[in-house]
């Protein structure tokens, strides 16, 4: 019943947005009676906010499995592949990703938001652990990290919302740009 409701949340998130959204329907979308809804979540903010830290909990998940196994490749490559799988995975209805990006964080105080960034931070700081050797000597790990997960994070969500003129492969290939010269040596 709950991942019913979950399911029916997610999809009236990406159809109408958070402003559009109703506990009645989510509850119809769901096929279940308002009543029944209300056993297991008390309000819209609960679900809505269920609904996207299982969203975020996909995403990660998307990440990791695309950076997995690929430490031993070039920095081009990984680096890419990381932001086409960042990329793919926030590549969600627009009226979806705007109540993840707007919404969410006032619901829990951006508690959601913060687990998101720690746990893409800990999969970063990991791969830039293993090619310390490559990087500018200056660079602080701390601080490369929250930079670039931040700066990916805001400039991939951007290019969903804002839909620039910019192909979506040119777009990858100017961020992969950006974050791999963030951290290279001066020459």
């Amino acid at each position: 019943m709950v991942e019913r409701i979950l399911d029916a949340g997610g999809r009236v998130l990406a159809e109408h947005g958070y402003e559009g959204a109703s506990t009645s329907r989510i509850a119809a979308t769901a096929g279940v009676s308002p009543g029944s809804l209300y056993q297991y979540f008390p309000h819209k903010d609960a679900i809505v906010s269920a609904v996207l830290e299982r969203y975020g909990d996909a995403l990660v998940s998307h990440v990791t499995a695309r950076m997995s196994g690929q430490f031993e490749q070039s920095a081009p490559v990984i680096v890419r592949s990381t932001l086409t799988a960042l990329l793919d995975g926030l590549d969600v209805e627009p009226p979806f990703l705007r109540a993840a990006v707007e919404d969410g964080p006032r619901l829990d105080d951006g508690r959601t938001l913060r687990a998101f960034e720690q746990r893409i931070g800990e999969l970063v700081l990991a791969y830039l652990t293993t090619q310390r050797r490559g990087l500018r000597p200056d660079a602080s790990l701390d601080t490369a990290v929250w930079m670039l997960v931040r700066t990916v994070e805001h400039l991939t969500v951007r290019y969903l919302l804002d839909r620039p003129p910019i192909p979506r492969e040119r777009f990858l290939e100017e961020l992969t740009h950006l974050a791999l010269n963030y951290l290279r040596p001066a020459s």
